[in-house]
């Protein structure tokens, strides 16, 4: 009887340097000129990719920009067709410009507002002239320069 052979092992793994492994890639003068060619052509793409998607994004916004000039068309051509209804013709005659009809007689409400949103009491204002104290021209003078060699400019509400 024949004795078969033990069974082989796979050969112990031996740790590589960094070292010897690059040693043992060899280049030849056309993997040179090829990855020279494949950096050239990453210059001279990557500036043209940009502008390309630059130009798409403008794109985009021009498209979204015609979409809702396309959109107020719409809206505008809506209320067109609208104005040629009599009956919405009569209505905004009524409302905007308090129009009625021949024989009709029109009630106008003045201060419907609450109590909360009238605006409140000014005092009397007074049937007598009177002489002011300062003199006005002067007064306006020194306004104007005080407020063009002013540095800041402060709001209504002192802000």
């Amino acid at each position: 009887m024949a004795r078969s052979a033990p069974p082989s092992r796979p050969p112990a793994r031996t740790v590589a340097t960094a070292r010897e492994w690059l040693g043992g890639i060899r280049l030849s003068g056309f993997t040179m000129i090829m990855l020279g060619l494949v950096v050239l052509g990453a210059f001279v793409l990557v500036p043209t990719v940009g502008t390309y998607v630059e130009q798409r994004q403008k794109i985009a916004a021009l498209e979204q920009a015609v979409q809702l000039t396309a959109e107020e068309i719409a809206d505008l051509e809506a209320e067109q067709a609208r104005w040629q209804d009599p009956a919405y013709i009569t209505t905004q005659a009524r409302e905007r410009l308090f129009y009625g009809k021949p024989g009709e007689v029109v009630y106008l409400i003045d201060n419907d507002l609450d109590e909360s949103e009238l605006p409140r009491d000014a005092e009397p204002v007074s049937d007598q002239a009177e002489q002011a104290e300062a003199d006005w021209m002067g007064q306006l003078l020194r306004s104007v320069v005080a407020s063009g060699l002013t540095e800041t400019a402060v709001g209504p509400d002192g802000e």
